[in-house]
């Protein structure tokens, strides 16, 4: 890559290795190529395998090290793709330390053809925060990944041996009272709260093995009022829709921790479907445990949200809707009646 730039203007010359390359670095028709010239307000021409672009010398630097990352993608093995360039585009604007490249290639787990691994630079830090620490949040709204990536770290745990079971657990908090009323066993009433974890378990592992590790119990999926009462040693733990606890509950799941168990806790404050008057445990525990050696907080935005890009407005459109319309809590009715 060469560079000339004169007090506001440059101009940069990338030699793209390779004519295959090109067209997989420029896209199907020129799409992709076509996404980075929206992107930028400099000139950019290609001719055989040279990309030449000129402008503003900040925007010169910014196109050419996207590109730069483009190409390491590419010679990685990675199949680029609209999401691909934005993402590496979003995350070169952060100007942070970690590269693009470095962050879309980090595989966590592959399984049945498919490669699961972050798309954000939060969602990397998410994943080697699971590394890094024994008890884990990741705290942010839907899409963002919260679940799948934990259980992605879970499933590679028991592939690598480091744990010697997976558990999944999320209160059945919207069954309340209504849950007698359900019709089948105990165990059909709580399935389609924990369904959400099925469908998960099932992209990363094989749909057949299943059945057999939940009956050996390598694997487990049981509703939050079943940790009570256990130490659990040696395994991945992962608590799923953790705002609808109450304080007590989190407590409760907290000290389940045994040696040798990672937790991974998830959930949306944001999305909270206790009873009126009931405090979110999640809510509360950041205020309570934030500065713990060995416990991290890990907080996902919109930005994060790997879903349809309408789902990122949608997020982004109800926190303003809810910074407008902040209405107090009601005064508990007991306290007004002196009781």
């Amino acid at each position: 890559m060469a560079t000339k730039q004169s007090k506001t203007s440059a101009t940069t010359r990338i030699v793209v290795p390779g004519a295959h390359s090109m067209v997989a670095l420029l896209g199907s028709a020129d799409e992709l190529l076509r996404l980075v010239e929206q992107a930028f307000t400099c000139d950019i021409h290609v001719r055989g395998n040279e990309i030449t672009i000129s402008g503003d010398q900040a925007e010169v630097e910014l196109a050419a090290k996207l590109f730069s990352e483009l190409i390491t993608l590419l010679e990685r093995g990675d199949v680029l793709t609209p999401d691909s360039v934005q993402r590496s585009l979003a995350m070169l604007r952060q100007q942070t330390e970690e590269r693009p490249a470095d962050v879309l290639s980090l595989n966590i787990l592959s399984s049945r053809g498919r490669t699961i691994r972050p798309k954000t630079l939060n969602q990397k830090r998410y994943v080697d925060a699971i590394d890094a620490h024994t008890i884990i949040f990741g705290i942010g709204p839907a899409g963002t990944g919260k679940t799948y990536l934990a259980m992605a770290k879970a499933v590679q745990a028991l592939q690598a041996k480091q744990v010697n079971r997976i558990i999944l657990t999320r209160p059945a908090v919207e069954a309340g009272e209504r849950l007698g009323f359900l019709p089948g066993t105990l165990s059909e009433k709580i399935d389609p709260y924990l369904r959400p974890l099925y469908d998960a378990l099932h992209d990363m592992i094989d749909p057949d093995s299943i059945p057999r590790l939940m009956a050996s119990g390598t694997i487990e999926v049981a509703p939050l009022g079943f940790m009570r009462g256990r130490t659990i040693n040696d395994s991945f733990v992962i608590l799923d829709e953790a705002q609808n606890t109450s304080v007590e509950q989190m407590k409760m799941f907290l000290t389940r921790l045994g040696f040798g168990t990672k937790m991974v806790v998830t959930g949306d404050v944001t999305q909270v479907d206790l009873p009126s008057g009931t405090k979110s445990g999640l809510r509360i525990v950041q205020g309570i445990l934030d500065g713990i050696d060995d416990v991290h907080f890990c907080r996902l935005t919109s930005a994060d949200v790997v879903r349809h890009r309408l789902v990122s407005d949608i997020v982004d459109a109800y926190a303003r809707w809810d910074a407008d319309n902040v209405v107090a809590e009601p005064a508990n009715p007991r306290r007004r009646a002196g009781r």
